[in-house]
């Protein structure tokens, strides 16, 4: 029998950043985010060797280990170890040898919440091998704890929720780790029309966005008043944008968009540079009204609003800088898993 999951990717649309500590602990945080046909895959097979195979498909990477019941945590696929060695402690599993395979539809590092959507996808799959009995809220808080406590990586709340629901989402983040998911009722149409118009574009960089976030949780503890003040004006756009799609008033997503992307510019210094400010603009100048960074920022994918026909003149726009556009749609479903002979 091999076990296998997959859990959508996110895009976040609005208020980026608030949902990371002590920020959100403090003042409280908010965000709307939507899921999207880009995966993180995990797979499980029990095999009769007395050994553990781990294996990153797509970064073309691989360890093996005797059977044990923690494995080290030494940089190399540290998330699926990581979880591994959780799972082990809270609910013990037979020592049997497996192989664990992983595949993510986008590169590491490129804001779309990769890293923390593959460690629901293991955990998710493990938890379907085993039988665990773990609901939305639980398995998503389970991530996050591995993630974050475990693994003492930095990094907000909103990615192990948003890959474990699934769908377009009004998150709010408060103090003791406490989240509450919104899920929201978009018309169809709305969300036909902000599928055409947002386009996705990898700047064929990635970054390692945890040396961006630790800046932008010292600035909170800091009392960085322009960093705190940003992260309020943040935490209002992901209010304005929850009312513009509810009410399908899409023509001022790209204002919303616009605002969010100066607002994040204040939060911490790397969050854009001279390259992302030079292609922000030519978005603009070729017909976007708005757009951001994905994720902590510093490079990775970023999202373009255009109106009407504008998307070909800005793709067009864009060709001159190297990178790509991503074709995908909204989904609605979050992490699932099942088994197969």
């Amino acid at each position: 029998m091999i076990y296998r999951s997959k859990a959508p990717l996110r895009i976040g649309l609005a208020g980026g950043g608030t949902d990371v500590s002590p920020y959100s602990d403090e003042f409280g945080g908010a965000i709307l985010n939507a899921t999207i046909s880009l995966y993180a895959h995990a797979s499980i097979e029990p095999i009769h060797e007395h050994k553990i195979i781990l294996q990153a498909l797509d970064r073309n990477e691989t360890e093996e280990h005797s059977l044990a019941v923690s494995l080290p945590i030494n940089g190399t696929l540290d998330l699926l170890k990581g979880v591994y060695n959780r799972i082990q402690k809270d609910y013990g599993m037979q020592q049997q040898g497996f192989r664990l395979s992983t595949f993510v539809d986008a590169p590491a590092g490129s804001g779309l919440g990769t890293s923390s959507t593959l460690v629901v996808a293991v955990l998710s799959a493990f938890a379907e091998m085993l039988r665990l009995p773990l609901g939305e809220y639980d398995m998503a808080r389970y991530a996050f704890d591995i993630e974050r406590n475990d693994l003492q990586l930095a990094g907000g709340k909103q990615d192990q929720y948003a890959a474990t629901f699934g769908g377009v989402n009004f998150m709010e983040f408060y103090e003791a780790g406490k989240v509450i998911v919104n899920p929201l009722r978009i018309k169809q149409e709305y969300l036909n029309e902000l599928e055409h118009n947002l386009l996705l574009y990898f700047t064929d960089t990635s970054r390692e966005s945890a040396s961006i976030i630790k800046q932008q949780q010292q600035n909170v503890t800091d009392k960085n008043a322009q960093s705190i003040e940003a992260m309020h004006q943040l935490k209002e756009q992901a209010r304005r944008m929850k009312e513009a799609v509810l009410k399908g008033e899409l023509h001022t997503i790209g204002d919303i968009l616009d605002f969010g992307f100066q607002q994040k510019r204040k939060m911490a210094a790397n969050i854009s540079n001279s390259f992302i400010d030079e292609l922000y603009n030519t978005a603009i100048n070729a017909g976007a009204t708005g757009g951001k960074i994905s994720g902590a920022g510093g490079g990775g994918f970023m999202i373009f609003y255009c109106p009407g026909i504008a998307r070909f003149t800005v793709m067009e726009a864009l060709q001159k800088f190297g990178g790509r556009f991503r074709n995908y749609q909204f989904t609605q479903q979050g992490v699932t898993s099942w088994k197969t002979g």
